[in-house]
């Protein structure tokens, strides 16, 4: 009896072994593919002539996919499995590249950049919600890890992508190689075996009940504040190659670098908080690091070109603020946790929809990047504000 005990162990701790890994590869594949619409942005712009406005009314696409994934992928992950999940993101993810990296026209390319954001908003929560369930006790240091693997991701792709298009490969190309790293990630969780959920029989999903725990005070200010933040990265991410190369006078290869670097920073910031934020305490760690990216982003933007270097900066105070929302918002709930962090991913979507959008709308709107890229400073402090009203909400939570 107890060497099969023993024997049962072995093979769930194998089992969260191969997810854990699983997890951490599928973070790299999203990292790398999400990011490689910044540096390939003003390729597009110059080889299809659209303007800022069309630039980010096809980055747009993208966000409305990964909005609709989460409304609904958190529920399907509660009833048909988180592996179902999964394997559908790598689909969409094939369909949208695939059609991106083909297509010409704007609706097109918008419509495929929404099958992408499908792909993505399924493989957020299908990751999160597997990482929170695989390591409960310290899943803050785990959603962190996983993150550095998004970073590792997300500072290859610019690499990648500069180094290409340096040496005159069309940006469809930088696209087309992403499907092999897709593939490779269909193939996995097809044959990884997924243990089925202790808590499935007490995920039924109770929708008044629901209802009330996940519109609290506490969780709008948790979905308000992951918007904001979400809206800051990814506004960051996707214009400032553009910036350096027209306000900063960059080239391609030094844009695309400074675009890795930060990356690079972002993924060596979640290693470091991931040591860190279990003592520091959720809510003050991401607190402290808004405030730090709100000065790089004010230094970056309206200092002397030398201080353009602290725009990859804000990489590494920005790391640890997903993860750690997410981390501090699965601690309010025990039910239906997936499909609490489908809705809080949502919101992560509307930010990331609007967020690089209205960059694009300002800068030309208000006569030039420079303007433009300036609400992303306002991202920054506006998120800070929310986590300092969930901190008087949540005291013991700090």
């Amino acid at each position: 009896m107890t060497k099969l005990n023993n024997l049962e162990k072995n093979r769930t701790s194998n089992t969260v072994l191969l997810i854990t890994i699983g997890a951490f590869y599928t973070f790299f594949v999203f990292g790398f593919t999400d990011n490689l619409k910044g540096p390939t942005i003003p390729a597009l712009l110059q080889d299809l002539g659209f303007s800022y406005t069309v630039g980010g009314n096809i980055l747009l696409g993208v966000y409305v996919g990964f909005l609709l994934a989460t409304l609904f992928t958190g529920i399907v992950a509660d009833v048909a499995g988180k592996k179902t999940v999964m394997i559908a993101a790598g689909v969409f993810l094939s369909l949208g590249v695939g059609g991106y990296s083909t297509f010409h026209t704007p609706f097109l390319l918008t419509l495929s950049m929404g099958i992408l954001g499908l792909g993505l908003g399924a493989l957020e929560l299908g990751s999160n919600s597997t990482m929170v369930e695989a390591h409960p006790a310290d899943k803050g240091r785990y959603l962190n890890l996983m993150a550095v693997m998004h970073g590792m991701g997300s500072m290859v792709a610019p690499l990648y992508a500069g180094w290409l298009l340096a040496a005159d490969i069309s940006w469809r190309a930088v696209y087309r190689w992403d499907l092999v790293l897709i593939a490779l990630f269909i193939l996995y969780f097809l044959f990884l075996r997924y243990p089925k959920s202790e808590s499935a029989a007490s995920d039924r999903i109770d929708f008044q009940h629901l209802g009330k725990s996940a519109f609290s005070p506490q969780m709008i200010l948790f979905y308000t504040a992951i918007a904001l933040y979400v809206a800051a990265e990814l506004g960051i991410a996707s214009w400032v190659v553009e910036f350096l190369q027209k306000v900063r006078g960059q080239s391609v290869e030094q844009s695309t670098q400074v675009l890795a670097l930060y990356f690079g920073l972002m993924m060596l910031g979640r290693f470091v908080g991931s040591f860190f934020v279990e003592r520091i305490g959720y809510l003050r760690a991401i607190l402290i690091a808004m405030l730090a990216s709100a000065g790089c982003v004010a230094l970056g933007l309206f200092g002397p070109p030398a201080f353009a270097i602290l725009l990859p900066a804000t990489g590494f105070f920005l790391s640890i603020v997903f993860p750690t929302l997410t981390a501090a918002a699965s601690d309010l709930h025990t039910e239906n946790v997936s499909t609490i962090l489908g809705l809080l991913f949502a919101f992560a979507g509307v930010g990331g929809m609007f967020g690089p959008w209205l960059v694009g709308f300002a800068s030309d709107l208000m006569g030039g990047i420079q303007f433009g890229f300036g609400v992303n400073l306002v991202y920054c402090i506006l998120t800070a504000a929310a986590v300092l009203l969930l901190m008087r909400l949540s005291p013991k939570k700090g």
